[in-house]
């Protein structure tokens, strides 16, 4: 099909020339004498994307997922309890993960759409009075319903039980995209991948640990092997890495480090909250409502879009797909069929969505549901044009 297919999905998200050009080199020497300055470009600036001043920062021929288990292995004794809100896949799949390495998890169940409640997290906190939970899992933005929880308040609610569980987030879908405070949050380790706001293709896992939670590397009696962060400290502190590490993607990850901090942050944060308005003008002009069932925890790195009864979604995203080239995240688990998923994150601006959101209106029509053409490609650009 002529012109550029339109990868809307939450992630990976499209690949910028400019990061392209940077991973299309020869492979070179990684135990070179000059390669540890390479190493120190990446680790010395990695922590500014999370304004984390303290602790250190780790890269992983990995996942974002393979994260969660090396944050775990590293900071949490065998068989130890953790406490987790489960709210949409993620969550889930971050609790089952806890819970193949042997941990026993409490889950604490909140609806589908909702985001973790800090009031519950405090309460479970606080009858623990024997201190046994020793982290909470918490997935920071759930892709699989477009919601946003507060980390902050997450941390409040663990000061006030005065309780000393490290907190252990997920900010694969967040970090790099939206407004992520490690420090200023009291996050212990926080856990992302190179697909969604880094603009990269999957292959590297980035782990963030705190001083508190470096402080258990040593002492944690959880087997470990390649996801050993004592070996990862020793080789890092030379400029090498203890395995071979994926070069063409670390060489990617030094140049989106430039283009993320020539940026700022916190323009980051302020593009995507511009775009993620837009998007939600649209929902609105076109009669659909938001998985999110609060504006106030709705994602700004994606949003997910409840289709009405009779409607399939999945209708909707193939053919999205098959006649306007364009790629919608499905619905996941209990919302399989239920919602779609536009993806605003990573190299993206108002025009690209622009185009998207009228893939969109195309294929919502063409599955049968009743909108008018325009009606929420109008809506977005009346929106980001008053922010202009």
């Amino acid at each position: 099909m002529a012109g550029r297919h339109f990868l809307q999905i939450p992630g990976p998200t499209p690949v910028p020339d400019r990061l392209q050009r940077a991973m299309h080199r020869q492979m070179e020497d990684h135990r070179s004498s000059a390669f540890p300055a390479f190493t120190r470009s990446i680790l010395s600036r990695l922590p500014q994307v999370v304004h984390q001043t303290k602790g250190e920062a780790f890269v992983f021929p990995a996942t974002g997922s393979a994260m969660w288990e090396a944050a775990l292995v590293n900071t949490v004794n065998p068989g130890a309890r953790l406490l987790a809100p489960r709210f949409g896949q993620f969550s889930h799949l971050f609790i089952q993960t806890a819970r193949n390495l042997g941990y026993q998890v409490d889950v604490l169940e909140e609806p589908w759409g909702e985001a973790a409640n800090a009031a519950h997290i405090e309460a479970a906190l606080m009858a623990d009075t024997t201190h046994q939970i020793q982290g909470v899992l918490l997935v920071h933005n759930e892709t699989a319903t477009g919601v946003t929880c507060n980390v902050a308040d997450v941390r409040a609610a663990m000061d006030r039980a005065g309780h000393p569980a490290l907190l252990f987030v997920d900010g694969v879908s967040s970090i790099a995209s939206l407004d992520f405070q490690f420090d200023a949050w009291g996050v212990d380790c926080a856990i992302t991948g190179s697909q969604k706001g880094f603009m990269l293709p999957a292959g590297l896992g980035m782990l963030f640990a705190s001083e508190k939670a470096l402080a258990r590397v040593d002492s944690c009696t959880t087997p470990r092997a390649y996801f050993d962060l004592r070996a990862m400290r020793t080789n890092n502190a030379q400029g090498y890495f203890p395995s071979t590490p994926a070069l063409s993607l670390l060489y990617g990850l030094d140049e989106a480090l430039t283009m993320l901090l020539d940026e700022g942050m916190d323009n980051v944060a302020a593009r995507h909250k511009r775009l993620a308005r837009g998007v939600r003008a649209a929902v609105k002009a076109w009669g659909l409502r938001e998985c999110a069932k609060r504006p106030e925890i709705a994602s700004d790195s994606l949003t997910a879009i409840v289709v009405p009864e009779g409607i399939d979604a999945r209708t909707v995203i193939e053919i999205a797909f098959t006649r306007y080239d364009i790629a919608l995240g499905s619905g996941l688990s209990e919302v399989a069929g239920k919602v779609f998923r536009i993806g605003h994150l990573g190299d993206m601006n108002a025009l690209t969505l622009a185009g998207a959101l009228a893939g969109v209106e195309m294929a919502l029509l063409d599955a049968g549901v009743p909108i008018t053409l325009g009606s929420g490609v109008g809506a977005a650009l009346a929106e980001w044009r008053v922010q202009a």
